[in-house]
């Protein structure tokens, strides 16, 4: 009756808080006790894994753009930042310009990055998908029109040249025919050609920060400008587009 309380089978009794005290602390002494060399190494290993990790993240996942140009006016501004998701799409081979293409196509009138067709090396476009393969396009009467029936564009800036005409001509497989939504500042299908398949790389997921700074500061390899953008941002807030910041697609 009064004997002490049986230990219940497969239980472990915890350690008492001072021994687990003790137990932890012997393990930091442990750390610290390491050779300089070993905890370099240790170090090192960790950073490794770090970057691997990050380069399949970049390669696979998703990666960072911002917006140089007005062709997709009004659905993205110049200096809007977007994330973009490569899932499905396309797989990058880090430290290399190796792409593989995955399961994933694009829909009529999603809005699509890719390496453009007609120089791979130059920076990657966005643009919005009008035509699939298979279809039958044209272009007259200030609209597109799709096996003969006319689309519907409200996210257009502003109605097209009514006296533009081309087409009628056939998507080919595996490729698409895209356009920006500023029809008449936009360098696109029209002009280029047809974007195949290999060449698409994601979809734009969510505006993550949009600031209101001149078209030269996005631009290629002005780190400068950037730098002087977000300064003048951080001094000046209006400057931060804030109604657009979370903004998905």
């Amino acid at each position: 009756m009064g004997g002490p309380r049986p230990a219940l089978p497969g239980r472990k009794k915890s350690p008492h808080p001072l021994r687990w005290r003790r137990i932890v602390n012997s393990e930091k002494k442990k750390g610290e006790n390491l050779p300089l060399r070993r905890k370099i190494v240790r170090e090192t290993i960790a950073w490794m894994w770090v970057a691997i990790a990050f380069l399949l993240i970049n390669g696979t996942l998703g990666q960072a753009r911002v917006i140089p140009s007005g062709s997709m006016q009004n659905t993205l501004l110049i200096g809007d930042h977007l994330i973009m998701s490569r899932i499905g799409y396309d797989a990058g081979i880090p430290f290399t310009n190796l792409h593989v293409s995955l399961w994933r196509d694009p829909q009529r009138e999603q809005v699509i990055i890719f390496r453009p067709p007609f120089n791979p090396d130059s920076p990657d476009l966005v643009k919005r998908v009008i035509g699939m393969p298979g279809d039958t396009l044209e272009i007259h009467d200030g609209a597109v029109w799709i096996n003969g029936k006319r689309l519907t564009e409200p996210y257009l800036t502003d109605p097209m040249d009514p006296n533009e005409r081309r087409g009628p001509f056939k998507v080919p497989p595996k490729s698409y025919f895209v356009m920006g939504d500023n029809r008449g500042n936009s360098y696109d299908s029209r002009y280029w050609g047809f974007v195949p398949r290999s060449a698409i790389i994601g979809t734009p997921v969510v505006i993550y920060m949009s600031v209101d700074a001149p078209e030269s500061a996005w631009e290629p390899g002005q780190i400068r400008g950037r730098v002087l953008a977000y300064a003048r941002a951080l001094i000046h807030p209006h400057l931060v587009r804030w109604g657009r910041l979370f903004k998905t697609f």
